[in-house]
Order: structure tokens, then sequence, then C-alpha cells
């Protein structure tokens, strides 16, 4: 199994839409053409599609519509509502099928969204819930959550409504899953059983019971989790 899972799209000090993660995108596709695009984090499929078609385009790939993910040799899911994204899933049926395609090692990039799909479940989004699935479970994929777009406490902010820790402190009064805070710029390298964290930032593990630790970029996050 080999999953590429990126925090952000877009990244601050990069000029455009998956600018900042494409050495990533590079290196985990490699030679592979043609990637399957599933657009159902957005609105409107066929703009989405068009905007990573023309993106990825210009890196080599040949987009693929969702519906022919079976002649695909990747997938890539993209970022957006996660709610909606994994309800639309659930309604076509092919939250089953992506997983089982995936375990069999095809290549898997989430973006966003489409990262913490691929957790046990979505409850560490940070997207409102402006539809309802029939079930918050996803392609549990990797045995830890993630929340992606971390942002840490500002000091000198007057902002007095809940952090994004305490709010993952709040998940592990109810949950024993670890969270791993996952800053813009980010991502995770997993193959099979290992998960490495790359890109300029330090990421922070949550678990419950004990203290958040900061972990480097190069550390195997999967040796960490206890």
């Amino acid at each position: 199994m080999r999953l590429l899972l990126i925090s952000s799209s877009n990244v601050h000090g990069y000029a455009g839409y998956l600018d900042q993660p494409e050495p990533f995108i590079r290196r985990h596709l490699g030679d592979l053409q043609r990637v399957a695009f599933i657009p159902f984090a957005a609105h409107d499929y066929d703009a989405y599609t068009a905007t990573v078609r023309e993106r990825l385009g210009k890196m080599g790939y040949d987009v693929l519509p969702f519906n022919q993910l079976r002649h695909a040799e990747a997938v890539f899911v993209g970022g957006g509502n996660t709610f909606r994204l994994l309800k639309t899933l659930y309604e076509r049926a092919l939250l089953a099928p992506l997983r089982e395609r995936v375990r069999e090692g095809l290549p898997y990039v989430g973006s966003s969204a489409g990262s913490v799909l691929s957790c046990p479940a979505i409850y560490t989004t940070n997207d409102m819930p402006i539809v309802h699935p029939p079930s918050f479970e996803a392609l549990g994929l990797i045995p830890f959550q993630l929340n992606c777009h971390y942002l840490d406490a500002d000091p000198n902010s007057t902002h007095k409504g809940e952090t994004r820790e305490l709010r993952i402190s709040e998940f592990h009064e109810e949950n024993t899953t670890p969270v791993l805070g996952l800053r813009e710029g980010s991502c995770l390298f997993v193959d099979d059983d290992a998960v490495t964290l790359d890109g300029p930032h330090t990421a922070r593990l949550f678990r419950r019971g004990v203290a958040a630790i900061e972990i480097a970029a190069g550390s195997r996050v999967d040796q960490l989790l206890g």
C-alpha cells in the first residue's frame, strides 16, 4: 500500500495550486501516467476535474475521470468538504472498491479532505457538516487520525474561541485514536505500515492521556504511535 497524504494543495509563499507539493507528487507517482481524479469534495465536479487535469498535465500526468478508476495507475482524491466527499462515496457505493484497490497497491494521493479520507473516520476534519453522510467511517488506510491545516495557537491573537489543540483534546475525551496535526506544507509518505513525515515543518502528535509531542521531518510516525 502506497499513500501520499498532503496537508494542503495551496501553501503560503507559493504561486498556485499544487506548486508546493509538486515534488512530493512526482516522487510518489514516478513514471506512472494515468491518474484517476475523485472530485467529490467540491460542488462542481467538471470545473474541479478541469483544474486538476490542467495542473497535473503540466507535470506529465493524464487525468482520468473518477468513473475510469479501473483503468488508472494511481488515484488522486482532492480537497474540499470532507463530509460531502464521504457522503458521495457512500451514495455511489465507491468507498469499499476504492479501499480495496488501494490496499491491493494502487498508489493514492490525498490532499486535505482526501488525506482525512484515509483515516479510520473523518472526526478530525476542520470542515462544517454541510451534508450528512450515512457514517463517519472512512477508508481506514492508516491507524490514526489526521488534522490537516493544523494551526498553532497565536499568543498575540484576541480570538477567544477554541484552539485546534483544544478541539483535539475534546476528541480524546471520547476516543482513543491518536491524532496527527499536519501543518500546511507537510505530508506523509505511507509504504505499507511505514509512515514517514516529510516537508518543512514538524507535526504535532496527540495521544489520549499523554502530553502532545512534536515530530521532526524524516521521522517514522508509525514508530511513535504507542
